[in-house]
């Protein structure tokens, strides 16, 4: 008789699942992957503008498929951060929100690679120079997907301030209050200057690749 297979998959997705520093290491990896990725594309594409265009825009290029691919790939990365965040906080209250929060960036992240952002600001080739006249239904699912998965991410550095402050980690509580000041700050300004928005989007992601290393190295 033949003996029975056995599934060796399942051991090994459940030790990666209850491997915190594992889990934090891909969520420390989301953030630079994603801006890796969008800073590669844009310079290779010529009619691609740093200071006119926004990264998301780049899954209406020629290299689309690329694009759309990396932000499924971060936003699973970051729900994997997120578990990790969960394991190593257990029992606090920065624990229980915190990783809910950054899951639902990482949520965002997946959604917008399906629901791209609308072709503008002279982007792709033919597009006019100035914002859409409408916006598209799958362009107002990217916006409101995107700022909801940052404005939870801000939300996610409050508590995770209250939670170094309590735990006497007075730079990293100070830390986790300026990156969402200065997330904010550059939505804010988006509407002059996308420059100003790829800014504080590239704050966030760094501000959660940190915390990610810095809660490895305590665990």
């Amino acid at each position: 008789m033949t003996p029975a297979r056995t599934n060796s998959s399942a051991p090994t997705v459940a030790r990666f699942l209850s491997n915190p520093r594992t889990l934090l290491a891909c969520g420390a990896a989301a953030g630079p992957l994603f801006l890796a990725v969008g800073l590669v594309l844009g310079l290779a594409d010529d009619s691609f503008s740093f200071g006119r265009n926004a990264l998301s825009q780049l899954s209406l290029g020629e290299s689309g498929w690329i694009h759309r691919g990396v932000f499924l790939v971060t936003g699973a990365l970051m729900c994997a951060g997120a578990a990790g965040i969960r394991q190593v906080l257990r029992g606090t209250t920065a624990g229980t929100w915190s990783p809910r929060l950054v899951a639902v960036l990482g949520t965002s992240f997946a959604l917008n690679s399906v629901f791209s952002a609308d072709p503008g600001a002279g982007y792709p080739v033919g597009t006019p120079s100035g914002p859409p006249p409408t916006m598209s239904a799958h362009g107002v699912v990217h916006l409101l997907g995107a700022g909801t998965g940052f404005l939870a991410l801000c939300a996610a550095f409050v508590i995770l301030a209250r939670h170094f402050a309590t735990t006497g980690q007075r730079g990293w509580a100070l830390a986790c209050r300026i990156v969402p000041a200065g997330v904010l700050a550059g939505f804010a300004a988006s509407s002059a200057s996308v420059v100003a928005f790829s800014a504080g989007a590239a704050l966030g992601l760094g501000g959660l690749t940190a915390v990610a290393v810095h809660l490895r190295r305590t665990t």
